[in-house]
C-alpha cells in the first residue's frame, strides 16, 4: 500500500483505531464520560481525515475498495451523523444505571462499516462492511436498559439480518457462478454481453440481492418487524438504524448498480417501482394507526425510503443528485426526531417516551424542544423553508425526467397521507392549556443534547432555504460516480 492509498483510507483507519483506544480505555477504567469523549473525538479525527483523502482522490485502494467524492460524501454523512448520535447517547445512557462504556465501541464499529460499504466495489468488501455494521448493530440495538424491550427488538434484527445475509451470499454466488467475477466493473462489463443479457440465473442472483437489501432498507414486503425494532431499541441507537445503516446501504444499492446494473437491472426496474408504490402507501397508511410515536416515526421511515428508491429508479446524474440530497435531509429530520425523543424520555420508565398522550401540552412547557420536534415533522412532510420540501422536490423532478408515473402518484398519495399523522403529533404538542403539563417535563435537557438538536434545527431551515452548499457537493460526488 503506497502513502497515497493509506491517506485515502485515512477515514477507516482513525475509527478502526478510535474503537481500539475507546475498548482499552473502557478495560483499563469504566467512566462513561471519558468513553464517549474519546468516541466523539475519533468521530472528529475521521471527519478531518476526509479533507487529505479528498486531495487524493480518486483512487482504487486493492480491487475492493475505491476512494471517490462519492465515496467521501457518504462517508462524512455517516460519520456525522454517528457524531450526532455518540453525543445523544451520552445524554440518554448517563441518566441511566448499567454499564455503559461498551456501546461506544459498537458505536464507532458500526460507524466503520457504513464508511466501508460506501467505498465498496466488490461483493467481499460489501459484505465484511455489511456484516461489521450489522453485527455492532445487534448489541446496540438489544443494549441493557430498565426494560425487555432492546432484549426482543435485538433478537428481531438478529433474525433479519441473518435472512438478509442468506440471500445477499446465495445472490452472490449465482452472479459468480454465472460471470466468474465479483466486482461491480466486471459484473457490468460482462452482464451487458448478448450472452449474459437475459441470463435467468444472472436474473435471479441480482433478485435474489434486491430482495437481500430489501431486508436491510425494511422495504415493503419485508418490513414487518422493522416498528418493533425501533420501538425496542433506545431513542439514539434507533436514530442510528434509521439513518446510518439505512443511507450506506442505499449508497452501495447505487453504487452496485450504476456500475454493475447493465440490461439485468434495467429489467429489475418493474421490481424497484413496485417496492417503492408498496413502501410509500403501506408505511404511510400503516402510521395513521399508531399511538406510539416512536412506530409512527418508524413507519414513516419506509415510506421515505420508498420516496427514495422513486429518485433510484430514475437515470443519470439527476437520480443520483435526488438521492444524494434526499438522503442528507432524511439523516438531519430522523435524527432530530429521534433526538427529541431521547430528550424526554425518562431513565425511571420501561419504555422511551413515545406514547402520543406523552407529547399533550408539549409546546406549552418545552417551546424550544417542541418547535423543533415540530419542525422535524414538517420537513418529513415535505412543507417549504425545510430540507424535506426541496428533497421531495428532486424526487419529483427526478420521477418526471424519467417517466415514472405509477410511482410519483404513490408519492403524491403518500405525502397526503403522511401530512395527516405529523400534524396530528403537533396538534397534540399544542393542544392543552400550560397548566396541563406531560410527564415528559421533568426530565432536564442536558447541554450536549441541546447543542445537536440546535445544529440539526439549523441545518434543516438553513439548507432548506440556501441548499446550493450542498447540492454543489452532491453534485461532484455524483459526477464522479457517473
Amino acid at each position: 500500500m503506497t502513502a497515497g492509498d493509506f491517506i485515502a483510507v485515512l477515514p477507516l483507519a482513525v475509527l478502526g483505531a478510535a474503537s481500539v483506544v475507546v475498548m482499552l480505555a473502557v478495560a483499563f477504567r469504566r467512566h462513561h464520560g471519558l468513553a464517549a469523549l474519546l468516541a466523539s473525538a475519533g468521530m472528529v479525527l475521521a471527519l478531518a481525515a476526509l479533507v487529505p483523502a479528498f486531495g487524493v482522490s480518486p483512487r482504487q485502494v486493492t480491487p475492493l475498495l475505491v476512494v471517490d467524492r462519492y465515496a467521501l460524501f457518504y462517508q462524512g454523512l455517516a460519520i456525522a451523523a454517528g457524531l450526532a448520535v455518540t453525543v445523544l447517547s451520552y445524554d440518554y445512557f448517563d441518566r441511566r444505571e448499567g454499564r455503559r462504556e461498551e456501546l461506544y465501541v459498537l458505536l464507532l464499529l458500526a460507524t466503520l462499516g457504513a464508511a466501508v460499504l460506501a467505498a465498496s466495489t466488490h461483493f467481499a468488501s460489501l459484505f465484511l462492511g455489511l456484516e461489521l455494521l450489522s453485527v455492532a448493530l445487534f448489541a446496540m440495538i438489544a443494549y441493557p436498559v430498565a426494560s425487555h424491550l432492546p432484549l426482543e427488538a435485538g433478537a428481531k434484527y438478529l433474525i433479519l439480518a441473518g435472512v438478509s445475509s442468506a440471500l445477499l451470499l446465495f445472490g452472490m454466488a449465482l452472479i459468480y457462478a454465472q460471470l466468474g467475477t465479483l466486482s461491480f466493473a466486471a459484473i457490468g462489463a460482462q452482464s451487458s454481453t448478448a450472452a449474459h443479457s437475459r441470463d435467468p440465473w444472472l436474473l435471479a442472483g441480482m433478485g435474489l440481492i434486491v430482495a437481500g437489501i430489501g431486508f436491510k432498507l425494511s422495504l415493503v414486503p419485508f418490513h414487518l418487524w422493522a416498528p418493533d425494532i425501533y420501538q425496542g431499541a433506545p431513542a439514539p441507537v434507533a436514530a442510528f438504524v434509521a439513518t446510518v445503516s439505512k443511507g450506506a446501504v442505499f449508497a452501495l444499492l447505487l453504487r452496485y448498480f450504476v456500475e454493475a446494473g447493465g440490461t439485468p437491472y434495467n429489467a429489475l426496474l418493474p421490481v424497484f417501482s413496485a417496492l417503492a408504490i408498496a413502501s410509500m402507501l403501506a408505511g404511510n397508511l400503516l402510521a395513521l394507526l399508531q399511538d406510539n410515536v416512536k412506530r409512527i416515526l418508524a413507519y414513516s421511515s419506509i415510506a421515505h425510503l420508498g420516496y427514495v428508491l422513486v429518485a433510484f429508479t430514475g437515470s443519470g446524474a439527476l437520480a443520483l443528485e435526488a438521492v444524494g440530497y434526499y438522503l442528507a435531509a432524511y439523516f438531519v429530520t430522523m435524527l432530530g426526531a429521534f433526538g427529541a425523543v431521547g430528550a424526554l424520555s425518562e431513565p425511571a420508565q420501561e419504555a422511551d417516551c413515545e406514547t402520543l398522550e406523552a407529547y399533550r401540552a408539549l409546546g406549552w412547557q418545552r417551546p424550544w424542544l417542541a418547535a423543533i420536534f415540530a419542525g422535524m415533522l414538517l420537513s418529513l412532510a415535505g412543507i417549504p423553508l425545510t430540507m424535506g420540501f426541496v428533497a421531495k422536490f428532486y424526487v419529483v423532478a427526478t420521477g418526471v425526467d424519467a417517466a415514472t408515473w405509477w410511482p410519483l402518484a404513490a408519492l403524491v398519495i403518500g405525502s397526503a397521507i403522511g401530512l395527516f399523522y405529523y400534524l396530528r403529533i403537533i396538534v397534540v404538542m399544542y393542544s392543552n392549556a400550560p397548566s396541563q403539563a406531560p410527564a415528559a417535563e421533568l426530565v432536564p435537557l442536558r447541554p450536549g443534547g441541546r447543542l445537536v438538536l440546535a445544529v440539526l434545527a439549523f441545518l434543516l431551515v438553513g439548507l432548506g432555504v440556501f441548499p446550493s452548499p450542498l447540492i454543489r457537493w452532491i453534485q461532484a460526488a455524483a459526477g464522479s460516480l457517473v
